[in-house]
């Protein structure tokens, strides 16, 4: 299955990597560093060119299950020290960044939602996978398939990727079993670099507002529910990208990515309202409760 392909290409590049490289991939239109070598550096240009050619057959492979995915022309940078700012280099960039026109930001904002989304799926594909759930994988490609054919903007298709992949999921797995997919899924994305007073659900809302996951408020809070003790975490969203299927919200874009900022413990969605103008979820450690699902939750009247 597909998964087996990307997880085979990622493990090559990542053997190709080194912690103190002075080389990285970054996308010559763009200027984002392509899956699956976002934050991996190279010893030497010979090294880094022999990446560049992985990652490419990496996204090769993505393109099995999703014709749209965008294309990157790789290249390879070479990091060198920063200035102090007042070179004529420095200057001069930061005139050109001053002078990007609106609708190229619209671009690279959208192109940003399109890499997080195939980002996200290609390490649930690979863990599926790998764990032999190839009856999952291959239902929710085909979900995909027949979506495709009705859909024609890329940004929907995409996120219609991840609302099916957690239909699929909370369809055919039992809880304990999404929650040990999504948490492996998430030890294989990359950890963000937290500065030291960073809030880690915080920084996940942000993270994903500037990814358009969340293109409104999102705000959080701790809590301790009354009828169980457990201690949790409330957010209030709103225009939150991800639509509601059959009652259900999907959650596991959250789920994914609150992971890879609180490690020690994989949050599942305990309770979902509607509110006035979007969502509240209440997320408890998966380990300590009975979750009523994780890659997706049922939506409960607001009381």
């Amino acid at each position: 299955m597909i998964g087996t392909t990307l997880g085979d290409i990622r493990d090559h590049i990542e053997s190709l990597a080194s912690d103190d490289g002075e080389y990285t991939l970054v996308c010559s239109r763009y200027g984002d560093r392509p899956v699956p070598a976002a934050e991996l550096r190279f010893p030497n240009r010979a090294t880094a060119r022999a990446a560049a050619q992985a990652a490419e057959q990496y996204r090769a492979a993505l393109r099995r299950y999703d014709p749209r995915l965008p294309y990157h022309d790789v290249i390879v940078q070479q990091n060198v020290p920063r200035s102090d700012g007042n070179g004529l280099a420095d200057r001069r960039s930061s005139d050109r960044s001053n002078r990007v026109e609106p609708d190229i930001e619209g671009r690279i904002e959208r192109h940003e939602l399109v890499e997080f989304c195939h980002r996200t799926a290609a390490a649930v594909f690979e863990t599926l996978s790998e764990a032999g759930y190839d009856a999952v994988e291959t239902a929710v490609m085909d979900r995909y398939f027949d979506l495709a054919e009705s859909i024609a903007e890329p940004d929907d298709l995409c996120l219609c990727l991840l609302e099916g992949m957690a239909v699929e999921l909370d369809t055919r797995l039992d809880p304990s079993v999404q929650r040990d997919v999504l948490s492996a899924a998430a030890r294989r994305l990359s950890s963000p670099i937290l500065s030291t007073d960073a809030e880690p659900v915080a920084a996940t809302l942000a993270y994903l507002r500037d990814r358009g996951v969340l293109r409104g408020s999102a705000r959080s809070s701790g809590a301790t529910e009354p009828d169980d003790g457990v201690r949790s975490v409330v957010v209030e969203l709103s225009e939150y990208a991800l639509t509601p299927h059959d009652g259900r919200l999907p959650t596991l874009p959250l789920v994914v990515e609150l992971s890879r900022r609180r490690s020690e413990w994989l949050p599942a969605p305990v309770r979902v309202e509607a509110i006035d103008d979007g969502w509240r979820i209440r997320f408890a450690p998966a380990r300590e409760t009975d979750p009523i699902g994780v890659a997706s939750a049922p939506i409960v009247a607001d009381r």
